[in-house]
């Protein structure tokens, strides 16, 4: 099928894909339709990739992107991607690294032969980002071993017999928290998310016959970064687990960060941890990032494909397609299909879907959310309002997604004057989350993406923010006496810095703790909002009662969540034949699946933990 003048040097397995290795990358490239008609062809994604004998080594390389690429670019960073055969060339201005044309790139191409991507320096710098590309570079050899057992992996045979496909609830069905599925087939078993009970102790369960061992599953797949939905994955690695992870870049980066503060919270609250950060580093070297859009075979009959799901920074829909399309599921994960501040509304787009499984947490007859706008003017009045009292303001928030669009909130209601210009401190990872948020503007909708790349217009760059970067800073503030405000995580006070400041606080009325998040059952932010009087926290081992006399509020509508109208609205776009609801207390969850069955005509069910359902 090649065209004249085109030859392969190799051809490999790694991972989903069959790659192929070629001195004319660029003329293969060229003919798009013969790429698709050779994947069509073997029924794999194919890449093609330079002949690794014709680039230069990485030294020589670097020097020459240097030497040809004009000063007022301004290069800030240049990253080899040995697995790829790609290089990324971060500058401030991208428009003299291209070349009119994109002559400058093709320059340097036929000069490196490696492939080079101009990327725009990120205006916020992430260590987290650097870390993880510095470590896939250092773990280069052992992780293409590792694809290439994966690959060969994927193409084993099917199992013959009858096609049957089964979801089996292992967490976070009639509840929220320690989101777990298992999808099976007669040849594949894919693990979709496996997070922790932000509420309690309670894990997933690990001990389902289904699961078990653990170096039977083919794939583990992540919606996103939150730690009720990835909290526990390196726990897998620990106890058995060999094999791939998939979800987006972002995802990655941004549950790399989690899961490592989750360790140092742990160690400074003297508790326990499942996992050390040597799982977290074998976690990044195992993922395989997917872009929204993207399919790829994960096993021998499951192929997947990820879709924006709108809630945090990476968020995916997973779409399956098992026994060669003859089965659809789509697992929504945690979902807004609603355009927010920093996101575009959850993707509808998708192909035919037989089962979905759909969130609920706001799925109750009830649960209607005033919109982003009724929500930032609630907002605005009630911080203006503590302040004018002279009172300090504390806003527990997640470090993901909901701290960035309170940020985005903060500033614009500072600059119309709606809030007086006092200090806003970003206590815990939210400075680190968000500089992530800027090195992958493409996850966000398209005006934030523009505002963050102008200096003077960024939002996120605003001098009314100040990192809380040390314990001495925090001492400060807390025992200042002036008028401020300070998202600090966690989101559902179960830990964190937000800790110091509520503790301290408390007792003071003009003091106020304000909540825009979901707060689950069993959380201190659940007990707090039913206004109790005192509280008992742990003080050097040992219970210590806190009067509770600080002005206690919830804001609705910040949620990354849907709320009932718009899951109804999102049903009836994507219309399944089937419907599964999970991620919500079990009253929500109920309601939904009544609701969409006595409003569309289809099957639906809430199923419980440990309750396994055959979809095909």
């Amino acid at each position: 099928m090649l065209p004249e003048g085109v030859t392969l040097s190799d051809i490999e397995l790694e991972g989903p894909f069959v790659v192929l290795y070629t001195k004319e990358r660029d003329a293969l490239l060229q003919r798009r339709e013969l790429t698709r008609a050779m994947s069509a062809k073997i029924g794999r994604s194919i890449l093609v990739r330079n002949d690794p004998k014709g680039l230069l080594p990485t030294r020589e390389a670097e020097r020459e992107i240097r030497r040809l690429v004009p000063p007022e670019a301004d290069i800030q960073g240049i990253y080899f991607e040995p697995e790829t055969g790609e290089v990324a060339v971060e500058v401030m201005n991208p428009g003299p690294a291209i070349g009119m044309g994109g002559s400058k790139i093709q320059e340097v191409r036929s000069r490196i032969g490696w492939n080079p991507a101009v990327l725009r320096s990120p205006p916020i710098p992430s260590k987290t980002v650097s870390e993880v590309r510095t470590h896939l570079r250092n773990s280069f050899d052992e992780r293409r071993a590792f694809l290439k057992r994966v690959g060969a992996q994927i193409w084993r045979p099917p199992t013959a017999g009858e096609p049957w496909t089964r979801a089996v609830a292992l967490g976070g069905y009639r509840e929220v928290g320690r989101s777990t599925s298992l999808l099976s087939t007669p040849s594949s078993k894919v693990l979709v998310d496996c997070g922790i009970h932000p509420g309690s102790d309670q894990t997933p369960f690990f001990s389902a016959p289904e699961l078990l061992p653990l170096d039977t599953l083919d794939a583990v797949v992540v919606t996103h970064a939150h730690l009720d939905h990835c909290g526990l994955v390196p726990t897998l690695l620990k106890f058995g687990y060999t094999g791939p992870i998939y979800c987006t870049a972002p995802t990655r980066d941004m549950m790399t960060l989690m899961l490592l503060d989750a360790i140092k919270v742990g160690r400074s609250e003297a508790r326990r941890n499942l996992y050390d950060s040597s799982h977290v580093r074998d976690l990044v070297a195992r993922t395989i990032p997917l872009r929204w859009g993207e399919t790829a075979d994960i096993a021998p009959d499951v192929r997947l494909t990820l879709y924006n799901a709108g809630h945090i920074l990476g968020s995916s829909i997973c779409y399956f397609e098992t026994e060669r399309g003859s089965h659809r599921i789509a697992f929504s994960g945690d979902m807004k299909y609603e355009r927010t501040w920093l996101f575009d509304a959850a993707d509808s787009r998708l192909p035919p879907i037989d089962t979905l499984v759909i969130e609920s947490t706001y799925g109750g007859a009830k649960n209607f959310q005033p919109s982003r706008r009724e929500a930032s003017a609630a907002f605005s009045t009630f911080a203006a309002k503590v302040l004018a009292r002279h009172g300090r303001l504390v806003v527990p928030v997640f470090a993901v997604g909901r701290s960035q669009e309170m940020m985005l909130v903060l500033e614009q209601a500072v600059r119309s004057g709606r809030i007086p210009p006092v200090p806003v401190y970003l206590d815990g990872m939210i400075f680190e989350a968000t500089a992530i948020h800027a090195a992958y503007p493409e996850y966000l909708n398209g005006g934030l993406r523009s505002q963050i790349f102008q200096q003077s217009d960024n939002p996120f760059l605003s001098d009314i923010f100040h990192r809380v970067d040390s314990t001495q800073m925090r001492d400060r503030i807390v025992d200042s006496t002036e008028s401020c405000i300070v998202l600090a995580t966690s989101g559902m006070m179960n830990g964190g810095p937000v800790m110091e400041y509520f503790r301290s606080w408390a007792p003071e009325e003009r003091d106020a703790l304000l909540f825009v998040g979901y707060q689950a059952d069993g959380t201190l932010g659940r007990r707090l909002q039913g206004r109790l009087a005192t509280v008992s926290l742990i003080e050097d081992g040992r219970p210590v009662p806190v009067s509770v006399r600080m002005e206690i509020a919830t804001i609705e509508g910040f949620s990354g969540h849907s709320d009932r109208r718009q899951l109804m609205e999102y049903i009836a776009a994507v219309r399944p034949r089937r419907l599964l609801v999970n991620h919500g207390e079990e009253s929500r969850a109920l309601d939904l699946a009544a609701s969409a069955h006595r409003h569309f005509g289809i099957e639906t069910r809430a199923p419980s933990n440990l309750e396994s359902v055959r979809i095909l």
